[in-house]
C-alpha cells in the first residue's frame, strides 16, 4: 500500500502528532524533499521549545546536509525570526513548530529564499510527492560530497531589524504584562524589548513545551484570562499574549479587556500609511471588520480583500507590493519583514502608538472598532456543500442582499454580514459576522447557526 501522508501535508505546513504520524525518520525525508523543491545550495533551519524539536529540527538538517546542501541551524528561535533569517540570509528556511496545538504535536513550516511562502500549491504538495516515493522506496542516494551544518545566533540581530522599524525611544514609560504562554516569545521579547521605555511584567516566560499553565493559544478567551486578571493587579497600561511559535501577538486594554485583532490592523494599517506618505495597498481578509477597509481609506490607503490563509495574503501581498496585511486570526504581515507576518512588529506598533499620546488603549483603539462581531463559530457538520446551498437558498431571495464565493460563502446587508467557510482539514464549518449593533449581530449569527446545526 502507497504511503499517505495527507493527514500530516496540510494547506500551508506540516503537522501531527509526534511518534504516532511522525518522527526523525520522516523529517529527514522532509529535509531532502525540501532542498530538492526549492532547488536550494543552503537553507536556515529553526525549532521551538517543544521536546520533539531539536531532534526533528536536526535529522531535517542531516537529510538536507546528506544530499550536499549547507545547513544553517539558529537553534531555538520564534517562527517570525526563522523568517528574519529567510529575508537576511537569502536562504530557504525551515521552522519545526506547531504553533498553538498541544504538546504531542509538532509540524514545519517552510519558506523559499525572502520568506517567501510554500503552501500546497507553492511547492507543498511536491514536498509531500516526494517523501510519500521515499517512504516506499527509500532515501535518495547521499551526494559525493556532504554538506555542512552550523550554527549562528540571530537573536540580536532580529531584534535590531524589528526595532529599527519602529520608533521606540521617545514614547513615554509604559507599564507592559507579556503572557508568554510557556513558549517562544519567552525567548524574544527580552531581547526585542531591552533598553526601551518600558517596564516588563513577564508571565510564564520559561521555555515548556509541555505548556503547564494554558494552552499557547491566545485567540482562546480561556488562554488570556490570566493575563487579564494580571494586568488589572498591575495596572498596567496594557498586555499582550504571543502564541507558541509568537508569531501572533494578542493585545488586552487597560481593564484587561480584549482588543479585536481587526482593531489592531486597522491601527497598523494607519501607522504604516502614514509612514508610506499617506498611500499604498493594505491586505485584509474577507473576515476581518468592516473597520479595517473604512480605516484604510480614510487614510488615503487602497484595501484589498483576500481569503483567509497566509499563503494568500502573502502571494497577494507579493503581487500588488502591499505595505501591510492583517488576519483576524492575529497575524500581521509586512512589507518591510519580506512580506511575512510576525506577531513582535505588530506589538510594537502598539507599544509605539499608545505611548506617543497620553490616553488609555481603550480610548485609542474604539476609533479601530466601530462594529460588533461573533468571533469565529465551529460548527461539526455531515455536509458542508448542503448546509452551505441550505444557507444561500436562506439569504439570496431576500431584498438588498449582495454575495460572494472568495472563500466559502460571504452574504452582505446594509447593516450586517457574515461569512461561513469549510474547513479544509475537519468536518466543520466555520461562521463569522458582524453586525452595526450587538441585537442585529445575535439575530443573524443564531438565524445562521440554526442553518447550519439544523
Amino acid at each position: 500500500m502507497a504511503a499517505d501522508l495527507s493527514q500530516l501535508v496540510k494547506a500551508y505546513d506540516v503537522r501531527g502528532v509526534v511518534p504516532d504520524q511522525w518522527d526523525e525518520t520522516l523529517a529527514e525525508l522532509f529535509g531532502v524533499a525540501f532542498l530538492r523543491v526549492t532547488a536550494a545550495s543552503a537553507i536556515v533551519v529553526g525549532h521551538d521549545m517543544r521536546p520533539s524539536s531539536p531532534g526533528l529540527s536536526r535529522a531535517f538538517a542531516r537529510g538536507a546536509a546528506a544530499q550536499g546542501v549547507d545547513v544553517t541551524e539558529i537553534g531555538l528561535c520564534s517562527t517570525d525570526q526563522l523568517y528574519y533569517a529567510s529575508g537576511a540570509l537569502n536562504l530557504p528556511g525551515a521552522m519545526f513548530t506547531a504553533s498553538h496545538n498541544p504538546a504531542q504535536y509538532n509540524g514545519i513550516k517552510m519558506c523559499r529564499a525572502g520568506a517567501a511562502p510554500v503552501g500546497q500549491d507553492t511547492g507543498l504538495a511536491e514536498i509531500r510527492e516526494l517523501t510519500e516515493g521515499w517512504i516506499d522506496s527509500g532515501a535518495p542516494v547521499p551526494a559525493a560530497t556532504q554538506g555542512t551544518i552550523d550554527q549562528r545566533d540571530t537573536l540580536e540581530d532580529y531584534a535590531a531589524h524589528l526595532r529599527g522599524l519602529v520608533d521606540l525611544t521617545s514614547i513615554r514609560p509604559l507599564k507592559v504584562v507579556v503572557d508568554a504562554g510557556n513558549g517562544m516569545g519567552g525567548h524574544t521579547v527580552p531581547t526585542v524589548f531591552a533598553g526601551l521605555p518600558l517596564t516588563l511584567v513577564p508571565m510564564y516566560f520559561e521555555l515548556d513545551g509541555t505548556f503547564p499553565n494554558h494552552e499557547a493559544n491566545p485567540l482562546d478567551p480561556a488562554n488570556i484570562v490570566d493575563l487579564q486578571k494580571r494586568v488589572r493587579e498591575e495596572s498596567a497600561d496594557l498586555g499582550i499574549a504571543f502564541d507558541g511559535d509568537a508569531d501572533r501577538c494578542f493585545v488586552v486594554d487597560e481593564n484587561g479587556d480584549p482588543v479585536s485583532p481587526s482593531a489592531i490592523t486597522a491601527l497598523v494599517a494607519a501607522r504604516e500609511l502614514a509612514r508610506n506618505g499617506g498611500s499604498g495597498v493594505i491586505i485584509h481578509n474577507l473576515i476581518t471588520s468592516w473597520s479595517v477597509p473604512e480605516v484604510v481609506e480614510e487614510h488615503g490607503g487602497t484595501p484589498v480583500r483576500t481569503r483567509v490563509g497566509h499563503s494568500f495574503i502573502k502571494a497577494e501581498m507579493a503581487k500588488s507590493g502591499a505595505i501591510f496585511g492583517g488576519e483576524h486570526s492575529a497575524h500581521y504581515y509586512f512589507k518591510d519583514f519580506w512580506n511575512a507576518d510576525t506577531g513582535m512588529l505588530a506589538a510594537l506598533h502598539v507599544l509605539a502608538a499608545l505611548g506617543g499620546q497620553e490616553g488609555p488603549l481603550s480610548a485609542l483603539v474604539a476609533e479601530y472598532d466601530r462594529y460588533t462581531g461573533s468571533g469565529e463559530i465551529n460548527s461539526t457538520v455531515a455536509d458542508q456543500t448542503g448546509r452551505l446551498a441550505a444557507i444561500r437558498a436562506a439569504y439570496e431571495p431576500q431584498e438588498g442582499i449582495s454575495l460572494d464565493e472568495l472563500d466559502g460563502l460571504t452574504i452582505s446587508a446594509a447593516d450586517w454580514w457574515f461569512n461561513v467557510r469549510p474547513s479544509n482539514t475537519e468536518p466543520l464549518l466555520r461562521l463569522n459576522a458582524e453586525a452595526r449593533d450587538a441585537t442585529t449581530m445575535a439575530k443573524i449569527r443564531d438565524e445562521v447557526l440554526a442553518i447550519i446545526r439544523a
